[in-house]
């Protein structure tokens, strides 16, 4: 673990994020030594930070990616960032804008062995996700609505968990991003109220340009939808093949439009 450059073990136990969840994070995938979507991971944390009223010292943040990058022994794996608040004392009022950078590495994800590219198994969460246009779209720190969600996983067969919000529409996975095709039309659930603007939502966003409209969507549409996938910068493109809800399971293909999608994820290896 490197904690502003250097390494360690330990942090300080008045640290906000650790307090108030005062902070951001992003999970970047490692792909034979190289972080895939770099450049629109440290948008989005830096968005945030402008969000949150945090000053990222951007400069040091880049060495710190190239150190821990050419530290690593393994072509493959997850490097974490964590942006949180200096302790300030105690109280909620924040202080300082200055913030400390945390980066660890870990493992690629195991369940890659099982091949959910080719279509998972879904659920419907009993848990929703609050309305708080202040937050949403951020990937801040406090995630217990979905450490909750996780808790309802019925079994091993279900790769991810969708999530409401408080009321009634359909937002994301408990970690990804979700799009369907409705009567033909590519959609994916808007944001701006909950959930995490996802980097590989935005980037299939960017490729999928006028094809794809941002919308409100409720589970009944869902139900009628031809095709769903999910997606995140880790994972990929996961197509959705069957969808649990309460007394009953929806089936549903896995086509083109999910193709299309993990063709740029593909891509973006490369």
């Amino acid at each position: 673990m490197l904690l502003n450059g250097q390494p360690a073990s330990e942090i300080n136990l008045l640290d906000r994020g650790l307090a108030y969840g005062d902070g951001l994070f992003e999970t970047m995938l490692i792909h034979q030594h190289k972080v895939v979507f770099l450049a629109e991971h440290l948008t989005r944390l830096q968005r945030g930070c402008e969000q949150l009223g945090m000053e990222l010292d951007q400069a040091a943040l880049d060495a710190e990616l190239a150190l821990m990058l050419a530290s690593s022994t393994a072509s493959n794996g997850v490097l974490k960032v964590m942006v949180t608040r200096h302790a300030g004392g105690r109280g909620y009022r924040p202080g300082a804008a200055t913030c400390n950078r945390i980066l660890t590495m870990h493992p690629a994800p195991d369940y890659r062995d099982s091949h959910p590219e080719q279509g998972i198994a879904m659920f419907v969460c009993r848990q929703r996700l609050s309305r708080q246009p202040a937050l949403a779209g951020l990937k801040h720190l406090n995630r217990l609505e979905q450490v909750l969600a996780s808790r309802e996983w019925p079994d091993e067969s279900c790769m991810e968990g969708l999530m409401l919000d408080t009321e009634g529409l359909v937002i994301e996975g408990t970690r990804s991003n979700l799009f369907a095709v409705i009567k033909g039309k590519l959609l994916t659930p808007d944001l701006s109220l909950s959930g995490v603007a996802g980097v590989m939502r935005n980037v299939l966003l960017a490729n999928f340009g006028a094809a794809v409209t941002v919308s409100t969507l409720t589970l009944e549409q869902v139900r009628q939808a031809e095709e769903i996938f999910v997606c995140n910068s880790i994972n990929g493109i996961w197509p959705v093949l069957s969808l649990q809800t309460p007394g009953e399971t929806w089936h549903f293909t896995s086509g083109h439009r999910a193709q299309q999608a993990q063709a740029c994820f593909v891509e973006a290896l490369v």
